[in-house]
């Protein structure tokens, strides 16, 4: 097993890549400069708007960081649902007093444009979200000295990582906040997910690269478990949102820890895609009805967003978030990442206490 990637960390600590605003460049910083891997979320952005936070992310740190692109969509969704659900949304639209987004935005998310930017000006690591590029493109980045990871959900696509020649894998269980990294939707595998510590088991044993686990991780005791069941290191979205470094909105930072939102669920009600959030009215009076169709729904449902986020209305943003938010604490990153490997020591010295403990009593 290479050992490149884990060779950049002194702590088996990744920052998730959180788009829409979350994954700044003083986050990304912070994290790793307290010894994680800090990363970008490209995501939504344009390849210009990607290239100038590379640069200021690079003028905060000479530690190592990744970005984050999202793989460009194929075209399966069916125009009538999606025209049906924003029929359904016309009551949003009068509440926010806003139009609703436009669904044939553009698919690609500027994903040529942005690999282009960082073959010119390559970076130490690049993940790839819904999907897999191509072997040539894994090439070309490899060849300017950029490692490469790529999301699975299931040990099937863990295998096809491998296969195409990425330099280690995501293996994100069920728990995770925000998007699953499924390879292709498939609404028929809804509430299917895989929770993550069956994950990490399953692809420990099909594939050969590093793994970094991802899910519902808030304590380095749960750090521990993850790497114990196989996984090489832990990547955490959810922990790092809390943080004063975080692009995060207040209202959705307050939201992780509110009495209020009790619980998350999987939903297409935002963005056409399963993704994990806090349960709020949008998502209830939605979910059930939003179509499979990504990034459609996505450019939709924007201009809704945003509008609830500048009223401050959470009951009508997309607050993603993993099944541990309650677990949130609102520490600087920097100071999460050395707390967090504090409890990671501590929950191994425990383990090796007791394993040796087991030992005597045998």
């Amino acid at each position: 097993m290479s050992t490149a990637l884990t060779d950049l960390l002194p702590h088996p600590i990744v920052q998730a890549p959180m788009a829409g605003g979350v994954s700044v460049p003083h986050l990304a910083a912070a994290v790793s400069e307290a010894g994680g891997l800090g990363f970008l979320a490209a995501g939504y952005k344009t390849a210009d708007g990607m290239y100038q936070e590379i640069k200021q992310l690079r003028g905060l740190t000479g530690c190592p960081f990744g970005v984050n692109l999202f793989m460009p969509q194929p075209e399966y969704a069916d125009p009538a649902a999606v025209e049906v659900y924003a029929h359904q949304l016309a009551g949003e639209s009068s509440w926010y007093e806003t139009e609703l987004g436009e669904p044939d935005s553009g698919r690609d998310d500027g994903y040529d444009a942005k690999l282009a930017v960082l073959l010119d000006n390559p970076v130490p690591v690049v993940s790839f979200h819904f999907g897999i590029p191509s072997p040539d493109v894994l090439d070309s980045l490899r060849r300017a000295g950029t490692l490469t990871v790529i999301t699975a959900t299931t040990a099937e696509e863990a295998l096809a990582v491998q296969r195409a020649g990425a330099d280690a894998v995501i293996a994100q269980g069920v728990e995770a906040g925000g998007h699953q990294g499924t390879h292709r939707d498939n609404p028929e595998t809804d509430g299917t997910g895989i929770g993550l510590l069956s994950l990490i088991a399953q692809v420990r044993e099909t594939v050969d690269i590093p793994i970094i686990a991802a899910g519902g991780i808030m304590r380095g005791s749960q750090i521990a478990a993850v790497l114990a069941a196989g996984a090489n290191a832990a990547q955490l979205g959810t922990a790092f949102l809390a943080t004063p470094e975080s692009g995060a909105s207040a209202v959705h930072k307050q939201a992780l820890t509110n009495p209020l939102f009790v619980r998350t669920e999987l939903t297409r009600a935002f963005s056409g895609r399963p993704a994990r959030g806090l349960v709020n009215r949008f998502l209830r009076e939605h979910g059930p009805y939003a179509p499979a169709a990504y990034p459609e729904v996505h450019h939709l449902t924007s201009p809704l967003r945003k509008a609830a986020a500048k009223a401050g209305d959470a009951q009508g943003m997309a607050l993603w978030a993993g099944q541990g938010h309650r677990m949130a604490r609102e520490l600087p990153a920097g100071q999460l990442v050395e707390v967090l490997s504090a409890e990671l020591e501590e929950a191994r010295t425990a383990l090796s206490a007791a394993g040796e403990a087991g030992g005597e009593v045998r």
